[in-house]
């Protein structure tokens, strides 16, 4: 995979995919504008050489053309984050989209219709890659989120470009991330597991097990592993079919000799909101009617422990209901650690969807090494597969 670093793209069009599926407010404005701000780099580094841009990505997950989701809605801010004007075709193939592709001038930045407006782009159809690759010189995936995807703009693509397709400068540190937590991390690694379910992080864990020292287990996964040990979890969230699972991974740890840290106590509450009472017990004594919703203040103190002596961090999950203000003190406290333990010259890496969420919620995305935008990508580049997108641009 080669990054466009130092490649020169004077007097070329590149078509490149982007990552503008961004969140819309009832008016159709954009709510947070991040994926568009990390695509800038990438941009700014095709037109500062001479060359133009085409832009291409989805929007949403529509089956047919929808006008809620046309990107004309959000060409206004695209052309605030890029400082200049955005030219803007409503389609992704045809004679328009042709012509404005011929029409470009160097310095120049085109952006194509949705691309889930056209249901060949999900089967990775061959002739509707063939249509966009002839718009263009040469191709850049910059759209890690959806690297795991085998659509026609990630993958069939690239093909047409053989030794003109290059990753996008966001793409190719997001891949350098996870390996410098999975590949050449130093020495003690730590990873932080949360969320809600086991069942998503099974094979994240399996594949990390021999590649960490220690491992935080938070959230509501935490129960699972708290009752497959013979606690009393009152009410909180458990998968009852993957206690034998949970067992077995820490049977794994023990010899591996991975730490496991699981929660020692618990903030509860007899009902799943702010309002409701607020208890703290011991994680593996919480009596009927209430359920664990952030970690407790021992438990935060242990995770702190072993956040400061790593060197190596992957933060992948929340370890409480950072949604509801009264359960969010344990995922702050976990983020305040990660931002110390950064500074005194550990490498962090923040994955995931809601990770990634709590970590801007907080204001805490500067003061990590690196926050990744893949939340599906990102898991499975964890669970060690090769990821379509990525694959497309080595071959």
């Amino acid at each position: 995979m080669i990054s466009i670093e130092k490649q020169n793209f004077e007097q070329l069009k590149a078509i490149i995919r982007v990552d503008f599926n961004v969140p819309l407010g009832a008016n159709n404005q954009v709510l947070d504008s991040s994926r568009i701000e990390g695509a800038k780099p990438t941009i700014m580094k095709v037109l500062n050489d001479g060359g133009s841009c085409i832009l291409m990505s989805h929007l949403g997950r529509p089956k047919k053309k929808d006008k809620a989701l046309s990107f004309k809605h959000i060409v206004p801010e695209i052309e605030k984050t890029l400082n200049l004007k955005v030219k803007f075709v409503e389609d992704a193939i045809g004679d328009k989209t042709k012509e404005a592709a011929k029409a470009l001038r160097p310095r120049e930045v085109l952006l194509l219709e949705n691309l889930r407006f056209y249901p060949e782009e999900i089967k990775g159809d061959k002739e509707f890659a063939r249509k966009l690759a002839s718009y263009a010189d040469c191709y850049i995936n910059d759209a890690f989120g959806t690297a795991h995807r085998a659509h026609a703009s990630t993958t069939t693509i690239a093909a047409f470009f053989k030794k003109k397709k290059f990753s996008g400068l966001l793409l190719y540190n997001e891949v350098n991330a996870i390996k410098n937590v999975l590949q050449k991390g130093e020495k003690p690694i730590l990873a932080i597991l949360g969320g809600a379910k086991i069942s998503s992080k099974i094979t994240i864990i399996e594949n990390i097990m021999d590649k960490v020292d220690e491992i935080i287990i938070g959230g509501g996964m935490a129960f699972t592993f708290i009752k497959a040990l013979g606690g009393s979890i009152g009410d909180s969230i458990v998968e009852g079919d993957k206690l034998n699972i949970a067992l077995s991974i820490m049977e794994k740890a023990k010899k591996k000799r991975v730490k496991i840290y699981l929660p020692v106590d618990s903030l509860c509450s007899d009902q799943f909101s702010n309002t409701g009472k607020k208890k703290l017990f011991e994680t593996n004594k919480i009596p009927k009617k209430w359920q664990g919703l952030d970690s407790g203040p021992k438990s935060i103190e242990i995770f702190n422990k072993a956040i400061m002596s790593a060197k190596t961090i992957l933060w992948n999950g929340p370890v409480g209901v950072f949604e509801l203000e009264s359960f969010s003190k344990g995922t702050i406290a976990i983020g305040n650690s990660v931002a110390k333990s950064t500074t005194r010259g550990a490498f962090s890496l923040v994955g995931g969807g809601d990770s990634a969420a709590a970590v801007r919620k907080f204001n805490l995305q500067n003061k990590m090494s690196y926050v990744s935008t893949g939340g599906g990508a990102m898991l499975e580049s964890l669970e060690g597969k090769i990821l379509p997108g990525i694959e497309a641009l080595s071959n």
